[in-house]
């Protein structure tokens, strides 16, 4: 089904494959395909409206099925020209979706429990999805440093993405990340530069660098980009629909950081739909946070349209964002397909990411944990339909986050170099 530009629409010299212009979420307003992320008639937040392929989804399936094991099969649906997977890029995605049936077990879940595991990324988080748009765009545009905003996954997404494909970079991060994921920002060779704040202070300084002379030829890939940036979330849709023989699970559960995450991946289950690529049935989305960080949950549970921030104090780093820029649409997704958003404490997220673990074989980060302790809360509370299929997101590798689960996870005895010492041990 295409989608028509209205009379404001001006056309814009870049191609970027299905894109058609930007299109403003609150006032519909469109514009030419550019670095902007805002509207200019009402501020609102800027995304990407398509020329979709139509008329023949049994076609487009068997396109997407013949293209490459990454996120590239979905070119025909993403704002990237044609021949994007001849360019240099680290070509993430189509990721494991683990049916995982202890863990279910565990829970009580009997329709059918699967991990969307996207650890398995270059860079070991779905960041990387979302930074290889990016790029694209970037090149489209004529930037020559990539740079963003970054509670940790993304500053590594970004170094290791500019080195494949021949941008400078630097990326900013709270001063006070977790170490693995400081050394992984910064091993690519990049400039890893600390802010002395919160994320909310740091991505307020890029705000600010993108309208000074220094920050010329610059592309940040969560603001100035963000709007090409997003679309790469849709295809973990895009992907676990296709492993699920083509179907829409009928239950997910997302993290919330900024909220981007969730929002299109609601996108693209709809887009799916209307392009015929799966049956239209209801589905139910929830979304999980951090109680030290929890302002979608809290204003979920007040029944409020407006999320308030609130200072981040949690072990999920990746999630802390005190003020989440699509916190509103969270909610309006939450509310429109009957699902929720819930919180765990730190405590809550450890004992999650220890369950999978010793389930699944999975060691998540602790925004992993943050979904699957949210999963087994909301299951407790009847909120989850366990006679459902259900879809638990892990979006990054425990060895980022080893700090989490340190202090109660070692050996289970050490012992002399003997059978006896053994036996002692009670290990035999």
């Amino acid at each position: 089904m295409a989608v028509q530009a209205s009379e404001s629409t001006s056309t814009s010299a870049v191609s970027l494959g299905p894109a058609a212009a930007l299109s403003c979420r609150e006032c519909g307003t469109r514009f030419p395909l550019g670095p902007i992320f805002a509207c200019q008639e009402c501020f609102g937040p800027l995304e990407v409206a398509y020329d979709l392929p139509s008329g023949d989804p049994e076609g487009l399936k068997k396109q997407i099925e013949a293209g490459p094991d990454n996120i590239w099969r979905y070119a025909p649906l993403l704002p990237v020209p044609a021949d994007v997977a001849d360019k240099p890029n680290l070509n993430p995605g189509f990721t494991k979706l683990v049916k995982a049936d202890r863990l279910a077990a565990e829970l009580g879940v009997t329709g059918g429990l699967y991990v969307k595991d996207d650890s398995g990324n270059p860079t070991h988080s779905f960041k990387d999805r979302v930074v290889a748009i990016a790029v694209e765009a970037a090149r489209a545009f004529g930037f020559t440093t990539l740079s963003c905003s970054s509670t940790g996954n993304l500053a590594g997404a970004v170094g290791a993405a500019a080195r494949r494909a021949g941008f400078r970079s630097c990326v900013f991060i709270p001063h006070d990340l977790e170490a693995g994921k400081v050394v992984m920002a910064a091993v690519y060779g990049g400039d890893l530069v600390g802010i002395e704040g919160n994320y909310d202070d740091v991505n307020r300084f890029c705000s600010e660098l993108i309208g000074d002379p220094l920050g010329e030829g610059w592309g940040f890939v969560n603001v100035n980009l963000r709007p090409y940036y997003g679309e790469g979330s849709k295809t973990l849709a895009y992907e676990i629909c296709e492993q699920l023989g083509w179907e829409l699970p009928d239950q997910l559960v997302i993290p919330i950081a900024s909220g981007s995450q969730l929002t299109k991946i609601d996108k693209g289950l709809k887009e799916l739909i209307r392009l015929g690529l799966v049956e239209d049935k209801p589905y139910k989305i929830f979304g999980a946070q951090a109680e030290g960080c929890s302002p979608v949950s809290t204003a979920f549970k007040a029944g409020h349209d407006v999320v308030r921030p609130q200072k981040p104090n949690t072990i999920a780093k990746s999630l802390a964002i005190g003020n989440p820029a699509d916190g509103p649409y969270v909610l309006d997704i939450a509310r429109r397909t009957g699902g929720a958003v819930e919180d765990v404490n730190d405590e809550q997220v450890v004992d999650a990411i220890k369950l999978l673990a010793r389930t699944e074989g999975i060691f998540a980060e602790t925004a992993g944990g943050v979904t699957v302790g949210v999963t087994k809360k909301l299951i407790e509370n009847g909120l989850i339909d366990p006679a459902k299929s259900l879809v638990v997101l892990n979006t990054g590798d425990g060895l980022k986050t080893l700090d989490a689960v340190a202090p109660t996870t070692g050996p289970t005895a050490t012992i002399r170099p003997s059978l006896d010492s053994f036996r002692e041990a009670g290990l035999g």
